[in-house]
């Protein structure tokens, strides 16, 4: 199932985020965290959940009625392969069908394995 994010969720984001390792640490560090979990807050944010339990998520901004932006897409590791991502995209892009949807990656591969154009330096969801 994948819904929108509620403030209630944070613990269990932040153990996602965090069995990402230090590559993630400044969203769940000092006062990354609490920056961070104010951002998921006022950003568009989809978690997916498997048997109860919180297993991805994408975050996403608004331009301000231009583009949207998908800042951050995560799935444990031992639920990657399953499509999941792919899900999660899927949501933001059904909520925004009459707008341009961007990627800002740091895992390109991901995004050039699921088809997506890249234009410059950010993938264009089609």
């Amino acid at each position: 199932m994948i819904r929108r994010y509620i403030e209630n969720d944070a613990l269990e984001m932040m153990e996602l985020i965090e069995s990402e390792g230090e590559e993630w640490s400044s969203y769940y560090k000092g006062d990354g965290k609490k920056k961070y979990l104010d951002s998921l807050k006022n950003s568009i944010t989809f978690v997916k959940v498997k048997n109860e339990m919180i297993i991805g998520y994408v975050r996403a901004i608004d331009d301000h009625g231009f583009d949207i932006y998908i800042c951050d897409l995560l799935v444990f590791k031992k639920e990657r392969g399953n499509h999941y991502g792919h899900e999660l995209i899927e949501a933001v892009k059904n909520l925004f069908l009459d707008r341009d949807i961007y990627v800002m990656s740091d895992v390109d591969s991901y995004y050039i394995k699921e088809g997506y154009q890249k234009i410059g330096s950010i993938f264009e969801i089609k």
